[in-house]
């Protein structure tokens, strides 16, 4: 799965551990998501999006 997880990040000039907080979750999982080694459960995914305010769709797309 690809996602936009890092831009949107950078976009709100927050550190890995500074979403990981917001998300209560650790820095790891954070570095994981994005870079495509973790594909977060569903929960997570929705607590993404809403924490950026964006649709799921708009930060997470299928993979090959």
């Amino acid at each position: 799965m690809n996602n936009h997880v890092r831009e949107l990040r950078g976009e709100q000039g927050w550190s890995q551990a500074d979403l990981a907080e917001r998300l209560e979750v650790s820095r790891q999982t954070v570095n994981a998501i994005e870079t495509g080694k973790y594909d977060p459960s569903l929960p997570l995914a929705f607590k993404i999006a809403k924490l950026f305010g964006r649709p799921i769709e708009a930060i997470f797309e299928p993979g090959e």
